[in-house]
């Protein structure tokens, strides 16, 4: 029987933002829903005696991925951009951890996961857009337990985000597509962006290219 895969996010911050908190609990319960762990590690111990993580659902742990997996480092995948081999579903029966640096949805890239990246762990990488963490793990899990190739995902990269009649907001991110065409995001992110945004707005749709105007999707679509 193949290995249980395990999703690492190493938690790279001394505190938990929101952004944050909501991309983590997504990645537990699609983790949960794909038979899968989801390990968020290196997390601060003043973080892991706080209430913040509580919601959260990930195994929370202080130490790091080359502790508690020091018996099978040929085993663990580290999701780097600048990895010259792309991510490929023979990859799951090769790996059975994946690795993520967070957090991966800066803008401009800070290139974080360089403190992973010379841990020495084997590097795959998901093409050349920015994509958020809870993006990247949902890409990585289609991969290696689905079977699809890259290329054969449908994304949405840089949506716009319509504020009113005449502002909007790009976001820098590549995203994954729905059913409906529209871009894979925490349920709450919505209105974690409009408080960002500081904007009093009731609506914030996603503008669509043909009808002005498109639906917001907050459920991954397996």
């Amino acid at each position: 029987m193949a290995a249980t895969l395990t999703f690492v996010v190493e938690h790279l911050d001394p505190e938990l933002g929101p952004w944050s908190a909501l991309e983590y609990k997504t990645i537990a319960q699609e983790s949960r829903d794909a038979g899968c762990d989801f390990i968020l590690s290196s997390v601060p111990t003043s973080l892991l005696q706080s209430n913040e993580l509580r919601d959260v659902g990930a195994n929370a742990r202080n130490d790091a991925v080359e502790v508690y997996f020091a018996d099978k480092k040929d085993k663990i995948c580290l999701l780097d951009p600048s990895a010259k081999q792309e991510l490929e579903p023979t990859d799951g029966q090769r790996f059975e951890v994946f690795l993520f640096g967070g957090i991966l949805g800066d803008d401009p890239p800070r290139d974080r996961t360089s403190e992973l990246r010379k841990k020495g762990f084997t590097g795959r990488r998901l093409g050349p857009i920015q994509m958020t963490t809870d993006t990247a793990v949902r890409v990585t899990r289609k991969v290696v337990l689905e079977g699809k190739k890259l290329e054969e995902l449908s994304y949405i990269d840089h949506p716009e985000l319509k504020l009113d009649e005449h502002e909007s907001t790009e976001m820098p991110f590549r995203y994954v597509a729905d059913s409906d065409g529209k871009p894979i995001m925490p349920v709450g992110m919505v209105d974690l962006i409009k408080a960002d945004a500081d904007k009093g707005f009731d609506t914030l749709e996603f503008a669509d290219e043909n009808d002005g105007m498109g639906n917001l999707s907050m459920n991954d679509s397996r």
